[in-house]
């Protein structure tokens, strides 16, 4: 079985839930392994908005990790105080730091380990600049070489070169990983774009009375309308583990990211490491497949 670790966002948008229910049916099903949960943002319910979610699904032994050095960071986290309800006794200091995290899961892991990223990079960068230390000798970059299989990201704009997307420019933070990343992590990589999940909406088959439903109503003040579906398709994508059989069309190619900015350019270049993708089906492809695993 395949093992993963998740990067989030969390509270940034509300398709990082459903994209952790997604993850969460495959693991209960044996279909893939959750490792952890590192977050990339902080607030004062981070880390109990995560272990609520996951105890909603009956996965309270998942491990969470909150960069708290990025507590500065704006956040609008409008569902996050529900989901803690559901966690009443954790808090911020029952998480790991999510470097800390991230290094103790590679060096216990006794084999490969894929990463999903659907949230800004500044704290995976940190994870592969990182020293040895208390938990490995090894550097993040001799971990990442020896354990992670490949990299999973929701993150670029690749209709047009030089596009600006939320997780790779919202912050200076995110700009400087993003750009760390594309250039330096040595495992293959690939990216999902923003144009790929802009108009497939799920989730409006949630019911009243399914936690997610209070999510979506929070996020969309009142209203539990659907949400664009990025994080969820890249982690769809990640778990099925192939991007033709995912419903995609997977091109080789350069991706560089400019630090100062976020803007991401590419090149198709077949000796490249990294993909991007385009959709090979309909809209309604993906929504119907979404739907029915977080229904």
């Amino acid at each position: 079985m395949r093992s993963f670790i998740l990067g989030t966002d969390w509270g940034e948008d509300c398709d990082d839930v459903v994209a952790l229910r997604l993850i969460s049916r495959f693991h209960k099903a044996g279909k893939a392994k959750l490792l952890g949960v590192c977050v990339n943002t902080c607030n004062v319910n981070t880390a109990s908005s995560v272990y609520g979610l996951l105890n909603t699904e009956g996965m309270e032994n998942i491990a969470v990790g909150v960069d708290k050095s990025v507590a500065h960071l704006a956040l609008d986290a409008r569902y996050q105080a529900r989901l803690a309800k559901y966690a009443p006794d954790k808090t911020n200091d029952d998480a790991e730091d999510a470097v800390r995290l991230y290094r103790r899961l590679l060096a216990e892991s006794e084999g490969k380990v894929e990463i999903m990223e659907i949230g800004f990079l500044h704290t995976l960068a940190r994870a592969l600049q990182s020293e040895g230390d208390d938990i490995s000798p090894k550097t993040g970059m001799e971990l990442f070489e020896e354990k992670v299989e490949k990299l999973w990201i929701m993150g670029g704009r690749y209709s047009h070169q030089g596009a600006t997307e939320f997780n790779f420019s919202r912050y200076p933070e995110a700009c400087v990983g993003a750009n760390i990343i594309c250039k330096s992590a040595p495992c293959p990589i690939t990216f999902l774009g923003w144009e790929i999940g802009s108009q497939v909406v799920t989730c409006e088959n949630i019911t009243e009375g399914d936690c997610l439903y209070d999510v979506l109503c929070d996020w969309n003040n009142g209203v539990p309308t659907g949400r664009e579906s990025w994080d969820p398709m890249l982690c769809l994508m990640a778990i099925i583990g192939d991007e033709q059989e995912a419903g995609y069309s997977a091109y080789n190619a350069t991706v560089s990211v400019d630090a100062s900015t976020g803007a991401n350019y590419f090149e198709i270049d077949p000796s490249s490491n990294r993909k991007i993708v385009t959709k090979s089906h309909p809209d309604s492809y993906y929504i119907e497949m979404i739907n029915a695993i977080i229904k």
